[in-house]
């Protein structure tokens, strides 16, 4: 299998048959919806983000129904742009790449749309920090690198990560999920 790299302002990079962290892809923004989760999947948090294409509107609104979410304008928009594509994206990229395309709407929409998106499955909130999420469109569970200098976030496969054990649950809880994000930063130059 051959993890197939994307447009980066004119810089790729690929590998086949990824089976290990020191291998990944390079993914940036391409417009093919999907719920595969790449071998690595990069994406600045911190990038000016473009109006970019989105998913037709009857296929926005086919997955908010599927997801038992009213179609609104405003909904159908934020969709539109997280999910055209894996991407990961902050609420102020989401609000400017829709106001770049020439829609209004405001921040409270925006967020109380992401809220509702998170609700119902279509999108993943990721907390970075205790004061910021970024929202990811890749459904299928995965993992993150996290660049805590530049904010650039990869995709980790689940296979890719093994867990021996795990703590003892507290009484009456059960495992809803586990999300695991390594933060890295670059190595100083020796």
């Amino acid at each position: 299998m051959e993890w197939v790299s994307r447009r980066d302002a004119g810089t790729a990079i690929s590998s086949r048959n990824s089976p290990s962290a020191a291998q990944w892809t390079m993914l940036a923004p391409v417009m093919c919806p999907s719920e595969q989760v790449h071998s690595a999947s990069v994406v600045n948090a911190n990038a000016k983000v473009g109006a970019g294409a989105r998913l037709p509107r009857a296929d926005v609104v086919r997955l908010l129904a599927e997801h038992r979410v009213k179609p609104t304008q405003q909904r159908v928009t934020v969709a539109g742009v997280l999910l055209a594509e894996p991407v990961h994206m902050s609420a102020e990229q989401i609000l400017s790449a829709v106001r770049v395309a020439g829609e209004r709407i405001s921040k409270a929409t925006v967020y109380n749309t992401l809220k509702v998106l998170v609700d119902s499955g279509l999108i993943r909130q990721i907390h970075l920090d205790p004061n910021r999420s970024v929202y990811d469109s890749t459904r299928a569970s995965h993992h993150h690198f996290h660049d805590v200098e530049s904010g650039t976030l990869w995709d980790i496969k689940p296979d890719d990560i093994e867990f021996s054990r795990l703590p003892p649950l507290p009484p009456g809880m059960e495992t809803a999920s586990v999300e695991v994000v390594i933060r890295v930063r670059r190595r100083n130059a020796e």
